[in-house]
């Protein structure tokens, strides 16, 4: 059963254009339990990759319902190997409806402590939770996330060219808008926010803006 008395935030964006950043920011300003769902997906990737021969749509749920939060921190789930298991396996309707019914417990019933939840993906507004108080999409110019994707790399001393890194955001984009289920789209009721001329903060503070008005409406702030 869904509780809709709590706050509910749904961020869908292209890689790197700043959504998680935001999502991390935004859960700490309101209190909320935050989830970055692509986290889930590398999780499940990476264990494609190590333990093939126990990899089943069994493991796999076994695997999810024993998850937490710091299984999706580990820094191994951050190697480009990871990345194109999960892009892999994210295709795969078995495993994202074992997953949706993760994301849908972390989204309607996060732990009492917090006073709602933040979800970033790919898919939130159109599948994880269509009923959201907020929807933000979040992008920026392909050639921006490429340079700050590749600053990334750079502080984790991981060698790559810019060129490189590019190419591989335009073959994701491509594969997330045009796999066949949960694409990246969206939606006429999430508002657009681009990011390619914004700071962090001035990014927080636009999404911020928006949130405290409708909550202040609400009587909830």
């Amino acid at each position: 059963m869904k509780n809709k008395k709590i706050i509910t935030i749904a961020i869908d964006s292209p890689a790197a254009a700043g959504a998680g950043t935001q999502a991390k920011l935004i859960a700490k300003n309101y209190n909320l339990f935050h989830l970055d769902t692509g986290k889930i997906y590398r999780y499940i990737g990476y264990l494609r990759l190590k333990q093939r021969e126990k990899f089943t749509y069994k493991f796999i749920q076994d695997k999810i319902n024993v998850l937490k939060l710091k299984n999706l921190k580990d820094k191994k789930l951050l190697t480009d190997e990871t990345a194109t298991s999960a892009s892999i396996i994210a295709k795969d309707l078995k495993i994202r409806k074992i997953v949706h019914k993760f994301q849908q417990k972390c989204a309607y019933h996060p732990p009492k402590i917090y006073r709602g939840s933040v979800l970033d993906g790919r898919d939130i507004i159109t599948i994880q939770v269509k009923d959201a108080m907020f929807k933000f999409f979040i992008t920026a110019n392909v050639k921006i996330r490429a340079k700050r994707r590749y600053e990334e790399y750079k502080k984790l001393k991981k060698k790559i060219s810019y060129s490189d890194v590019l190419k591989s955001l335009k073959n994701r984009d491509k594969s997330d808008r045009e796999r066949k289920h949960g694409p990246l789209i969206k939606t006429k009721d999430s508002i657009l926010i681009n990011t390619s001329k914004l700071s962090k903060k001035a990014c927080f503070l636009k999404i911020k803006k928006i949130i405290d008005k409708k909550l202040k409406i609400d009587g909830n702030i």
